[in-house]
């Protein structure tokens, strides 16, 4: 294990101090290092720790970089347009259900007045509890109607 980590460090090393050579040795084994040893060929390879081919590496991250924030304000924009279209239809679905829960308490009340039962209320003159007269059931009957015109379209 240590001669491992040995041959790795020393190769790292040689490459950041110049250029890897590709070395064949005369039983055809290939090995890169700096320098060939003695009775290997050596070829050229297009391995080169110049610093003009490290230049050139970190603008392609920038733009990378720079897509990955433009994808993150894209999702963000969707997600938030999302959320108030979401927003808008329970809006929307809560004024539909109050419109409907309004349309049939007024039906109801009108059912009510229309059967007949004597019905208690109190009376707004003197603030006592009566019971209906004819002229009261008639006139909470006009605006029951009009509830129901109203509510139930």
């Amino acid at each position: 294990m240590k001669v491992i980590i040995a041959a790795a460090i020393m190769l790292a090393s040689a490459a950041a101090h110049g250029q890897v050579v590709k070395c064949v040795s005369p039983d055809g084994s290939i090995e890169y290092a700096n320098r060939c040893p003695a009775g290997a060929s050596e070829q050229q390879t297009t391995i080169s720790t110049k610093a003009s081919s490290s230049a050139k590496a970190p603008a392609a991250p920038a733009s990378a970089a720079k897509s990955l924030a433009e994808k993150n304000a894209a999702f963000n924009k969707r997600q938030l347009e999302q959320r108030q279209e979401q927003q808008k239809s329970q809006k929307l679905a809560a004024e539909q259900a109050q419109k409907k829960q309004g349309c049939e308490d007024a039906r109801n009340y009108l059912r009510t007045l229309e059967s007949g039962v004597q019905l208690r209320g109190i009376d707004p003159k003197t603030g006592e509890v009566g019971y209906f007269d004819e002229a009261r059931r008639a006139a909470e009957t006009a605006k029951a109607r009009s509830a129901v015109s109203q509510n139930c379209k």
